[in-house]
């Protein structure tokens, strides 16, 4: 039987001459927590500061002179908490003058960690061409980049609005770093680059880089396997899967939650049933805990074989073991019945719901999927009219949908009648909305052998796209 489930590993403590030999004394937990506290509550401060300016309405300062009055107290950590913080929104500039700011101050020292910092946050906003500036500039005063500062340069790379020139770019840094004194890659950049492809979907060259690790000096960690079996699982390639996670245990790595969770999906997904149970029961004997995602791709994939019985007591093992159903497990509920052809039984989970006033977008959608895919065209309208009564908005995804299904069903006055809601609504659609409407218009009318000119409603998309 396949299984995952191991021994524990005992307990390595230090030995006693290596706890004799530090003599650099260490600062207790409890000390570092207040440190990090009293850091949290000084950076609190100068961002309340910040806000109470923007509600009042005052002319704006700038940032450096909120800084200034703190100047005795604001050192170097306390302006890496500031970027992280910052970054968070979209106040990346006030980065920058932070960044000015600890430029003057005597204790400042130009060095890669800072680089690093801000590097990450720029790419995290998606602002490249800074992140490009900030490297360059560390290099024009002498500031040796280190393997963190290629590492933050690789992620940002991988954030540009052209995710593929965006992996390429992240490529040619990646090959840069071998020969560059001190910049050698290390497991994390590894990881960036393998999680990148593996969103990608590009197993092949997640299978080159992970064979490049292998016959390097690093060692990989359970990242990097989970990685590795989730892109070669999602692409339904199950015995590269199996290998990798057969080297996982051989390297002494026991499986995590994201392990077990992977391979419930990509068992699932390629209907190996028996296997996903026996990976379930692993998780089940292990020190891990299922998650929701665990239950919620259980209850897909037996959706997926048509086993509704099974799926329905996956949720109800979920109940009992005290996890509480979230908006997802609902929407996979709903999905798995549509899929059975037990329409009346998604709509009265659907109906449950509405009742709690829990209602979101997706779940719409997915109750009206049900009904598209079931060739209930009606219904789904009829749905659609009361969405607002039920508490909830259709979004541009509802009309995507809609169309999508009321063009293969050749249902012209529905689609006419969503165009007119839509144009009521305001909502513009993209360029993908008309190509993947017309492209279902193709289908409906060559399955129907319609060999006449285009139909009003082609003609209002074509006309409205231009």
């Amino acid at each position: 039987m396949f299984s995952l489930h191991h021994t524990p590993f005992p307990t390595v403590f230090p030995s006693p001459s290596l706890t004799r030999a530090s003599a650099r004394p260490t600062k207790s937990p409890i000390s570092i927590r207040a440190h990090i506290s009293e850091a949290l509550d000084l950076v609190g401060s100068v961002l309340r500061g910040l806000d109470e300016t923007k509600k009042k309405k005052k002319k704006k300062k700038p940032l450096s002179s909120r800084l200034d009055k703190y100047v005795r107290v604001l050192r170097r950590e306390h302006c890496f908490l500031l970027f992280e913080e910052l970054g968070r929104g979209d106040q990346w500039t006030q980065c920058i003058e932070v960044f000015r700011w600890m430029q003057k101050q005597r204790w400042y020292i130009a060095d890669a960690s800072v680089y690093s910092k801000l590097i990450s946050v720029m790419g995290r906003k998606g602002q490249i061409r800074m992140a490009m500036w900030l490297f360059s500039e560390m290099q024009n005063i002498g500031c040796q980049p280190d393997t963190s500062v290629y590492n933050a340069l690789i992620t940002a790379h991988l954030h540009s609005k052209d995710k593929a020139k965006g992996l390429e770019k992240s490529l040619r840094c990646f090959e840069k770093m071998n020969d560059v004194e001190g910049c050698s890659p290390n497991i994390v950049t590894y990881n960036i680059l393998l999680r990148a492809f593996a969103q990608a979907g590009d197993a092949s060259r997640v299978n080159a880089l992970f064979k490049d690790l292998e016959e390097s000096i690093i060692s990989p960690d359970i990242f990097t396997f989970n990685v590795v079996m989730d892109a070669y699982g999602k692409n339904g390639m199950i015995k590269e899967m199996e290998s990798v996670l057969s080297r996982m245990r051989s390297g002494q790595l026991k499986p995590d939650i994201v392990t077990f969770n992977l391979l419930i999906d990509a068992y699932g997904k390629k209907q190996e049933l028996e296997k996903m149970e026996q990976v379930f029961k692993s998780l089940l004997l292990s020190n891990e805990r299922p998650t929701l995602p665990t239950f919620h791709s259980m209850i897909i994939n037996y959706g997926k074989a048509h086993q509704r019985e099974k799926a329905v007591g996956v949720f109800e093992e979920m109940t009992c073991m005290g996890y509480t159903p979230n908006y997802t497990t609902y929407e996979s509920m709903i999905m798995m019945y549509g899929i059975c052809a037990c329409v009346s039984r998604a709509r009265d989970v659907l109906d449950d719901i509405a009742l709690r006033n829990e209602v979101k977008v997706s779940t719409l959608n997915a109750m009206l999927d049900v009904y598209c895919t079931n060739g209930l065209p009606i219904e789904a309208d009829r749905l659609f009219e009361r969405a607002s009564a039920i508490g909830v908005q259709p979004d541009a995804s509802t009309y995507k949908l809609l169309y999508k299904a009321y063009a293969k069903a050749n249902m012209k006055e529905l689609s006419d009648k969503l165009l007119k809601h839509m144009d009521r609504d305001s909502v513009i659609p993209d360029k993908r909305f008309f190509l993947e409407a017309l492209g279902a218009f193709v289908t409906a009318e060559s399955g129907s052998k319609v060999v006449n000119g285009p139909t009003d409603t082609q003609r209002s998309l074509r006309v409205a796209d231009l």
